[in-house]
């Protein structure tokens, strides 16, 4: 049994973490961090695992973590995992941030668009990228692994196959809708019920942190414009992408790539995917559509961006460590309805 800690349990992704990996058949959580709750039975603040764990949650303390655990996952806001991440590597044990602090490979884009310096920039040469279908064959030896973000995962999922299309070199377009879930637990008064009920808006335009994750992760060979919206239901990623081929090409040649990924769903042309047929599933979804009259190439896709969006993949990412099939633990049906 591989043996687990999740700091972080009582936040939205440590939640998903410990869903999860309670019935995993490979799995055995040793450890539950929280900063607010230490002493406190982990169902007694989380009442939906009642009769599932008889964890107590406990302070952070990387030596004990490290001489119980063979993996920690870190499940903390953006700017927080820095510290935490560098005392476990210290102490030996391997990690999975499913948080941003260890994504980007560029210090000073990570200053620019975190407006923070970063404090563990030696570990970046181990940190390998927890995108299943593009890292899968460095995750089994990685000893720090970065889960992406889940905007990006609904965006390089469907781009990444067509770095090769014949594209113009205008950005890419790409407009995404999450829910209200991807902003976190932290109560703020933007988020308040009466403020986000029946709302829908565009945040951070042309300044999103994702922006140089999504450039990354396409091999800096696409630039995007990238504007986020939030709207009034609790999970799910819709993103749209418009692209502008420079002459006409068939996507589902492209995407032959992915025949035998597990939990990609390529819909075909034409077929276009919902947030419901993902939600609670670790699935991304998409489909196309080829504009005759613009010439412009628009596709859709769906994640959940609390499973498939993070802690999904990076359970995902947890199974090729430990030499699982990846699929372990993961293949669900959405929750319906």
């Amino acid at each position: 049994m591989i043996r687990v800690g999740i700091i972080g349990a009582t936040g939205y992704g440590g939640r998903e973490l410990l869903r999860l990996l309670l019935p995993h058949p490979g799995v055995e959580i040793v450890a539950a961090v929280s900063t607010s709750a230490v002493g406190q039975r982990v169902d007694s603040q989380l009442p939906a695992f009642r009769s599932l764990t008889d964890l107590v949650f406990t302070a952070f303390d990387p030596q004990a973590l490290a001489a119980s655990c063979d993996v920690v996952f870190i499940g903390v806001p953006g700017k927080e995992s820095m510290a935490p991440v560098k005392a476990l590597r210290e102490a030996g044990v391997r990690v999975i941030d499913i948080g941003a602090d260890f994504r980007l490979q560029d210090t000073d884009l990570f200053k620019q668009y975190y407006k923070e310096t970063h404090t563990a920039p030696e570990l970046l040469a181990e940190s390998v990228y927890g995108y299943v279908p593009g890292w899968r064959d460095k995750l089994p030896d990685a000893q720090l692994v970065a889960v992406p973000g889940c905007y990006p995962i609904s965006i390089i999922t469907p781009l990444r196959p067509l770095l090769s299309a014949p594209l113009d070199d205008a950005p890419v377009v790409i407009n995404s809708v999450s829910g209200v879930s991807g902003a976190g637990r932290t109560p703020s008064a933007a988020l308040h019920f009466p403020e986000m009920n029946e709302n829908f808006k565009a945040y951070k335009v042309g300044v999103h942190q994702h922006i140089p994750e999504i450039e990354q992760a396409l091999e800096n060979k696409l630039m995007v414009q990238y504007t986020p919206h939030i709207t009034s239901m609790t999970r799910g990623i819709h993103s749209t992408i418009v692209l502008r081929p420079t002459e006409p090409f068939d996507p589902a040649a492209y995407y032959d790539a992915y025949a035998d990924e597990p939990f990609i769903r390529v819909l075909g042309e034409g077929v276009l995917p919902e947030v419901q047929y993902v939600r609670g599933t670790n699935f991304v979804d998409f489909g196309w559509v080829r504009d005759e009259r613009t010439g412009n190439l628009i596709i859709a896709s769906a994640i959940d961006n609390l499973v498939g969006g993070t802690a999904g993949m990076a359970v995902q990412c947890l199974n090729l460590m430990f030499g699982l099939d990846e699929t372990t633990g993961l293949m669900n049906g959405a929750f319906a309805p």
